[in-house]
């Protein structure tokens, strides 16, 4: 595992949603504000907001691409053409590994019930889903920014 993806790990573990731990350990690359970053990506967890759709270790790869592309072109319409190619093909990495960006799908349960909380909390789900999503968005990241 790299840095960045253990630094991913650390900060979920810490109890930062998915999204901020996929976007904080580019903060230095990129020279942003963690604090910032920390609150633009606060309402990313659990597939935004809880309402379990894309989900936040994706969305907080987009922020990382984005990023990565507004520093390294100056030409807004090369921005958004370079997001454009590496935002889907990291999704479809991503769904190869995942099968899915949807949080619903991906980790099975409903998060907004008390049953789904006690599913989530017996098998693991944030362990054995999420920590794996995040760590894989970190590796799709690094090989499409190399």
């Amino acid at each position: 595992m790299n840095s960045k993806a253990t630094q991913a790990l650390e900060a979920f573990q810490s109890g930062m949603n998915c999204a901020q731990s996929v976007l904080l350990p580019y903060s230095t690359d990129y020279n942003f504000d963690d604090n910032l970053a920390y609150q633009i990506s606060s309402g990313f967890g659990g597939g935004m907001g809880r309402l379990q759709k894309t989900c936040g270790a994706v969305t907080g790869a987009f922020m990382v691409l984005g990023i990565h592309n507004c520093k390294k072109y100056s030409n807004h319409q090369l921005q958004t053409d370079n997001n454009r190619i590496l935002i889907q093909e990291f999704n479809r990495k991503f769904i190869l590994e995942h099968n899915s960006t949807n949080c619903d799908e991906l980790i099975a349960c409903n998060l907004n019930t008390e049953e789904g909380q006690t599913y989530a909390e017996k098998n693991k789900v944030k362990e054995k889903i999420c920590e794996k999503c995040i760590i894989d968005a970190i590796e799709i990241i690094e090989s499409l920014i190399k």
